[in-house]
């Protein structure tokens, strides 16, 4: 398990993680410590627990927000994949269509074709 040492608030919390999160985690800290300077510039020294508290309900809050824009992403890729399928499914029966109607043109032609050869008589 690695260690860094993060700062929020001007203050070092020594944190444990697995090894190779340790920048996540810095840069998670840093985040953090970038709303809690907001707010302290917003409101003042209202209390360390306070403006934890409140930077932590502003992350949640922008965490919802994304989960919900996610939520509609998903919704919209599934209707992307079932038009796709559908017009991947009416493609299929269109080429097996054509390629019937093709098969029959082209029996008719071998039949006219013959009767022609028939008609003429030997050459």
């Amino acid at each position: 398990m690695a260690q860094v040492t993060v700062t929020i608030d001007g203050k070092a919390y020594r944190m444990a993680c697995e090894e190779g999160q340790e920048d996540h985690l810095i840069d998670l800290a840093g985040r953090l410590d970038r709303y809690v300077l907001h707010l302290k510039g917003e409101f003042g020294e209202i209390g360390d627990q306070r403006v934890t508290v409140m930077a932590g309900i502003m992350v949640m809050d922008e965490l919802a927000e994304l989960q919900k824009r996610v939520m509609g992403m998903e919704s919209e890729i599934a209707t992307l994949r079932k038009t796709r399928d559908d017009a991947l499914i009416k493609a299929d029966k269109n080429d097996a269509a054509l390629t019937g109607a093709l098969a029959g043109l082209a029996e008719r032609m071998e039949r006219l074709s013959d009767k022609l050869n028939a008609d003429r008589g030997p050459a």
